[in-house]
């Protein structure tokens, strides 16, 4: 399980791309590396990925055909920037909300604002099936981090504002309108939605 909390960003140091799966590599600072262990779990831009091997700073994860479908990690060449959070340990602060890392799909970046001191305000693009499990002050992880939706447009437009110490610690301070991420929506409220969605349709209450 994941905060949202990004603890840093990094670049992909390695790319080996077939059609069907990708091996790639992320140069991790030391810190990072305190007690990793090929095997554990590591958020990257928001997808839960497997360390497969480590090598000095470097980290290897694999990625196949699924994964690959609804995530951006077919876009990583090598210097792509990605956001990183290690898996939570119990007793950690929860700053965020919680997440599995497991990616809904892609979305994308439709326009970035700058707002007063500084704040960005992203707009995002989506399926609109997806706007039934997006609310006003809800929770969204796009690329991994932890976001609260601030617009909703039913229509497949959503609007999340960024402070600065979001910008400096994270990916969006490149951001690029066009540029597509992954989104994971807030699971109980996934749950709810398609309970309540799936009573309905059967009236069973």
């Amino acid at each position: 399980m994941f905060t949202g909390i990004v603890q840093t960003k990094v670049k992909v140091s390695f790319v080996e791309q077939t059609p069907s799966f990708t091996r790639y590599a992320l140069s991790l600072p030391t810190a990072l590396l305190a007690d990793l262990k090929i095997g554990a779990s590591v958020s990257v831009n928001g997808a839960c990925q497997t360390v497969v091997a480590i090598k000095g700073n470097d980290v290897y994860f694999d990625a196949i055909a699924q994964t690959l479908r609804c995530t951006t990690i077919p876009s990583y060449r090598v210097g792509t920037w990605v956001n990183i959070e290690r898996s939570a340990k119990f007793g950690d602060e929860i700053g965020g909300h919680m997440l599995s890392g497991h990616i809904l799909g892609k979305a994308t970046i439709s326009n970035i604002t700058t707002a007063s001191q500084g704040e960005h305000i992203l707009t995002i693009s989506c399926p609109q099936e997806w706007m039934k499990y997006i609310f006003y002050k809800g929770y969204i992880a796009v690329n991994g981090v932890s976001l609260t939706v601030q617009e909703v447009d039913a229509k497949g437009h959503f609007s999340v504002h960024l402070i600065p110490e979001t910008l400096r610690i994270t990916t969006f301070d490149t951001a690029q309108e066009g540029e597509e991420v992954n989104i994971e929506i807030d699971s109980q409220t996934q749950a709810i939605v398609d309970t309540v969605q799936r009573v309905l349709a059967n009236n069973t209450f």
